[in-house]
């Protein structure tokens, strides 16, 4: 039997323990900026929202993105942040709302590098920041980003570890950074944004890995060794679906391993279809499972779960839900199955759903109990509304 077919034994229902946190199972709610937070404040809609999937039945909730408290973090607006009296007390409403309903819950911590421009709030003097020199995330030739100096670097590193030791004390079960898809830290990563020739930079990936896990080792500080930490990385960036951190296993593991010892709890392989492979000529093996492999640790995999039609390939604007091309299949399990064979073959941990809990936020339990039919399928207009 299958979770499609109401089976509780499916690896998708079976607890996970991640250190002291312990998950009832391993559907998570998956990181989705929903842009509803005019004065960048969680306010009730938003506490009502991450309760109700936590109702219906998800083990674990990783929020939208949040801006960590340095002015060059932020680039869009109605985005929440993750400091100030008042966003603070408004994010210890979502932990004690979710919680109430037997749910976890960790926020993403979010610098979002070169897709800042010079009049963005809240310092509109404040331009991208980024390791080198380069054009806006949007190719904009006059809005380069700022080489990062040491203080800068120094300040943004602290407002990191800031963020992730406010989320301790409000309450939350870990704390998850955003290293992926062209944002400021895979930034450093990847050698077409990083062309320093000091520590922060060099030619091997090795080299460039050094901002990442610096960012690690001062949460470790702030929140001690057990406080759980899921590091979200891809390959692919929003400015090029087809660029590559790492060309082999090995080259991957001079950026993974030294993530995983400066305390990563939790790798997030976030790629666009969860089951496609990692290194094409050499396995069939996932990122997901490359990134098992090489650490050790628990992993969360990512990307068209619960969707019958494969993602587009166009841009949208940074953060937000890409729905082209998407729509859910009548009388399919909609790759469930094959989570469930990926997930007990080894290959990760956790499996990460995205618009199909926005559509439905208790997609969890009726996939569990079988109740495919009553789904609630995903429609490009729901994004209009945070239901």
């Amino acid at each position: 039997m299958t979770a499609g077919s109401g089976d509780e034994q499916s690896p998708l229902f079976q607890p996970l323990a991640v250190g002291p946190l312990t998950l009832k199972n391993r559907v998570v709610m998956a990181p989705m900026s929903r842009y509803f937070c005019p004065d960048e404040i969680p306010h009730d809609d938003v506490v009502q929202y991450y309760a109700r999937r936590a109702r219906g039945g998800v083990g674990l909730i990783v929020t939208e993105a949040t801006y960590i408290g340095h002015p060059s973090a932020h680039s869009y607006e109605n985005v929440p942040r993750f400091y100030g009296e008042a966003s603070l007390a408004g994010w210890k409403r979502v932990v004690e709302a979710v919680h109430a309903e037997g749910g976890r819950i960790m926020p993403q911590l979010w610098h979002t590098g070169s897709f800042r421009e010079i009049g963005m709030a809240p310092d509109r003097e404040v331009p991208g920041f980024g390791p080198s020199e380069n054009l806006n995330a949007f190719e904009n030739t006059t809005h380069l980003t700022k080489p990062m100096s040491e203080t800068d670097i120094a300040d943004v590193i602290d407002a990191y570890a800031v963020a992730a030791a406010n989320a301790q004390a409000l309450g939350f079960d870990g704390v998850e950074l955003h290293a992926a898809h062209g944002y400021l830290i895979d930034t450093f990563f990847w050698h077409e944004t990083n062309r320093r020739n000091d520590p922060w930079g060099g030619p091997t990936l090795a080299a460039r890995a050094r901002f990442g896990v610096e960012v690690v080792k001062a949460i470790r500080r702030k929140v001690g060794p057990d406080f759980p930490l899921s590091f979200r990385w891809s390959q692919f960036k929003q400015q090029d679906y087809r660029a590559r951190l790492a060309q082999t296993p090995r080259e991957l593991e001079t950026l993974l391993g030294p993530l995983s010892d400066a305390g990563v709890t939790i790798f997030h392989a976030s790629t666009r279809r969860f089951w496609e492979a990692g290194f094409r000529d050499l396995s069939e093996k996932t990122l997901a499972g490359w990134t098992r492999e090489i650490t050790g640790k628990p992993v969360i995999a990512v990307g068209s779960v619960g969707l019958a039609g494969v993602a587009s390939t166009a841009k949208t604007a940074p953060g937000q839900v890409n729905s082209a091309t998407v729509s859910f299949a009548d009388a399919a399990l909609d790759g469930v199955e094959r989570v469930e064979a990926l997930m007990a073959a080894g290959e990760f941990d956790l499996i990460a759903v995205g618009r199909a809990l926005l559509a439905d936020p208790d997609w969890t339990d009726k996939v569990r109990e079988g109740r495919l039919d009553e789904r609630i399928p995903f429609e490009k207009e729901l994004l209009a509304s945070l239901y």
